[in-house]
């Protein structure tokens, strides 16, 4: 799943890219990935519309268009949102294209997770929206915050870093290499790390989305940056996705095993449970 980094990534090409171009039509292939409003209706409300900036909170796309409405994007799983100037075939797995006065936009979800809502920009938005937490990078999600949340939690550290009314935009890539960084197994009870281990914690969590935001991503799988070129953050990794590789500190085997439905990789020597 696209997160904090990619989504970032994207963000930042889309806003050089389309700001100030105006939505044309749309062409709708596969109706569910149309949250809200209605389909047809979603197409007769967005047409004609400028497009007057790109901003992201947590995992979600945020456009603000003319008239006092906003475009809500969520990748899920596999979805790809890429800008194209020339009008070529359309890859398989297409669902919706953005005409645009110069170019396309396209959403591409071999899974078809991914959504899209068009919403008021002053009302209430998308519930999920509304749930989320401080956002990693920003001056809310402070030393103190963070502390305070694992004092209060006996869930296991890794699951607690995946909730996103938590903190904003962390998903199972990041965690595992923040969890690592900072030398905390993934499977320790949040309120039993010392002050000293949540501190490395915080830092450890800010600094690897920001190296993640520097290498343009991480493509293990599907995502592509929003003019379709793979991130190169995944040769970066020290420990996800790297089970039965050498730790590249110790050298102690990779190892992966299954939290809260997650694969999780970390090292067994210098994260000790």
């Amino acid at each position: 799943m696209p997160e904090l980094p990619e989504v970032e990534t994207i963000k930042e090409q889309l806003a050089a890219k389309i700001t100030g171009l105006t939505i044309t039509g749309t062409t709708i292939y596969l109706e569910k990935v149309i949250a809200a409003p209605a389909p047809v209706r979603f197409g007769q409300m967005i047409r004609g519309r400028a497009i007057l900036g790109v901003n992201r909170r947590g995992k979600f796309l945020l456009f603000d268009l003319s008239g006092g409405y906003r475009l809500v994007v969520h990748l899920r799983m596999s979805g790809q949102l890429v800008y194209e100037t020339a009008a070529g075939p359309l890859p398989r797995h297409t669902h919706l294209v953005f005409h645009l006065d110069r170019g396309r936009l396209r959403l591409t979800d071999l899974r078809q997770f991914g959504r899209v809502w068009l919403v008021p920009a002053a009302a209430a938005q998308v519930k999920e929206l509304r749930k989320l937490g401080p956002e990693p990078l920003s001056s809310a999600f402070t030393e103190e915050y963070f502390l305070a949340r694992l004092q209060k939690s006996r869930r296991r550290i890794k699951a607690l870093l995946l909730d996103q009314e938590v903190v904003a935009g962390i998903g199972n890539i990041y965690a595992d290499e923040a969890l690592y960084a900072a030398g905390v197994h993934p499977a320790r009870r949040a309120s039993d790390l010392s002050v000293r281990e949540g501190k490395a914690l915080y830092r450890a969590i800010r600094d690897v989305l920001r190296e993640g935001i520097a290498h343009r991503g991480t493509s293990i799988r599907d995502y592509v940056d929003a003019g379709g070129e793979e991130g190169s953050h995944q040769h970066f990794l020290k420990v996800h996705n790297r089970a039965g590789r050498p730790c590249p500190e110790c050298g102690t085997r990779i190892e992966k095993v299954k939290l809260g439905g997650r694969g999780t990789y970390f090292c067994p020597r210098c994260q000790p449970l």
